[in-house]
C-alpha cells in the first residue's frame, strides 16, 4: 500500500475591506507570481453602494456584517487570520466596528488609509469637520456649487434654495437633493484639463470635497487653484486608537509578509 501524503496545511486567510483604489492594488498584487497571496487565501469584502463596481481579483464578497457582532462571527466561522480595513477614509462606522470585532476574536488588524491632501501656498482652503458645516460656511462663499462629497450626503445641502449644484458621483442621488441641482454620473481618475473646462462651461465659483487624498480625484485641487475659486474640505474621520495605520498598499503587503512569509 502506498504511503498517505501528510494534510497539506490550511493557507491564513486574510479578510480586506476594500471599495478603494488601495484594496484592489494590495488585492492585485496579491494575485501576482511570488506574492505573499500564493501562501494565503484573500477574501476581498465590499459594502455594495456600488451598483456596478469593479470587482478585485480572487474571492469576493458583497455587502454588510450585521455590526460589530455580525464580522466578529464571519471572521471566527470563515477562520480569519488577519484583517486589512482598505476601505474609504470617510466610511468611519465600519472601521469602528472592524477595530471591535478584531479585538474580540484576537485577529491582527490593519488600517490602510492614503494621506490626506495638503494645501499650497496658493490655494484658498476652508477646513471643515462635517458636511452640516460645510453647508452653513457655503452662502458666504460663493452661489454655483461643485458638490464632489458623494450622492449619500446630499441631505446636508437641500435646504440651500439660492445656491446652484453641480454634483458629481457614480450612480444617481436619491431624495433629498438641493432643489437647483445637476447631476453628472462619473468615475475617476479624472484630469486638470477636464475639471477646469467642467469648473469653467458651469460658471462653478466654489468647490466642496471630503479630504479622500489620493491621485484619483485630485486634479479638482489644482483646477481649483488655478482659477482661483475657495475649496471647502471637510476633514476626515480619525482611525480607531491602537490600529497600526500603512499610508500605501506596499506598506500593507509587508505588514502580511511579517506574519505570512513565504515558504
Amino acid at each position: 500500500m502506498e504511503p498517505v501524503p501528510p494534510p497539506q496545511p490550511r493557507p491564513p486567510h486574510v479578510l480586506v475591506l476594500g471599495g478603494t483604489t488601495e484594496a484592489r492594488q494590495v488585492a492585485e498584487a496579491l494575485a501576482e507570481p511570488g506574492a505573499p497571496g500564493r501562501t494565503v487565501r484573500v477574501t476581498n469584502s465590499l459594502a455594495g453602494r456600488v451598483a456596478s463596481p469593479r470587482l478585485p481579483p480572487g474571492e469576493v464578497r458583497v455587502g454588510g456584517f450585521g455590526g460589530t457582532e455580525g464580522l466578529a462571527d464571519w471572521l471566527r466561522i470563515h477562520r480569519v487570520d488577519a484583517l486589512i480595513d482598505a476601505t474609504h477614509p470617510f466610511a468611519g462606522t465600519i472601521s469602528f466596528h472592524a477595530a471591535r470585532a478584531a479585538a474580540m476574536v484576537h485577529v491582527p488588524l490593519l488600517a490602510l488609509r492614503r494621506p490626506g491632501w495638503v494645501p499650497g501656498e496658493a490655494d484658498r482652503w476652508h477646513s471643515v469637520g462635517s458636511l452640516d458645516e460645510a453647508a452653513a460656511l457655503l452662502p458666504s462663499l460663493g452661489g454655483r456649487v461643485f458638490l464632489t462629497t458623494g450622492r449619500t450626503g446630499l441631505a446636508a445641502f437641500a435646504h440651500l434654495d439660492g445656491l446652484w449644484f453641480l454634483t458629481r458621483s457614480v450612480d444617481a442621488p436619491g431624495p433629498p437633493c438641493p432643489a437647483r441641482m445637476e447631476v453628472l454620473l462619473d468615475r475617476g481618475p479624472f484630469t486638470v484639463a477636464g475639471e477646469l473646462e467642467l469648473i469653467r462651461r458651469h460658471r462653478v465659483d466654489v468647490l466642496v470635497t471630503k479630504d479622500s487624498g489620493g491621485a484619483a480625484t485630485a486634479p479638482k485641487l489644482a483646477a481649483a487653484r488655478e482659477v482661483g475659486i475657495p475649496v471647502v474640505v471637510v476633514r476626515r474621520p480619525p482611525v480607531p486608537e491602537g490600529v497600526p495605520v500603512a499610508g500605501t498598499p506596499r506598506e500593507a503587503l509587508d505588514w502580511l509578509r511579517e506574519r505570512f512569509p513565504a515558504p
